[in-house]
């Protein structure tokens, strides 16, 4: 059974690995939402902050959260690499309407993203 989890910026599909009384281990497999990219503690800044680059968390890497933490998983099924596609597409999408510098530095980012992604998973990232 797949839960939603909110890490940071970004939204995932995980499984519970483990539980106890206070936490639970949860195992990601989907991307629902990529991470937002820059500053997260001055949002839309680019001038004297560091622009941070911000990945997805991996495929089956593990977290332990509270159960609290974790929401219905309300989103359709997806592999993980089709899902962290259409995350990346989605906030490209998002940031190239936006037109600011911001957005272009964090497409800047996740140009760089996509090349690591393509590595890392031996796949293609458009």
């Amino acid at each position: 059974m797949l839960y939603r989890f909110a890490h940071k910026t970004g939204s995932y599909g995980v499984s519970v690995i483990e539980e106890d009384d206070n936490q639970v281990l949860v195992q990601i497999e989907q991307v629902i939402k990529h991470p937002k990219q820059g500053d997260l503690h001055h949002p839309n800044e680019t001038k004297n902050v560091f622009f941070h680059e911000r990945k997805a968390l991996s495929q089956f890497e593990k977290r332990y959260t509270s159960k609290s933490k974790l929401r219905t998983f309300n989103v359709e099924e997806l592999d993980y690499i089709q899902s962290l596609q259409i995350a990346i597409t989605n906030l490209e999408n998002k940031l190239k309407e936006e037109n600011t510098e911001h957005a272009n530095c964090s497409l800047a980012n996740l140009a760089q993203l996509k090349k690591d992604y393509s590595i890392q998973y031996k796949q293609n990232f458009e």
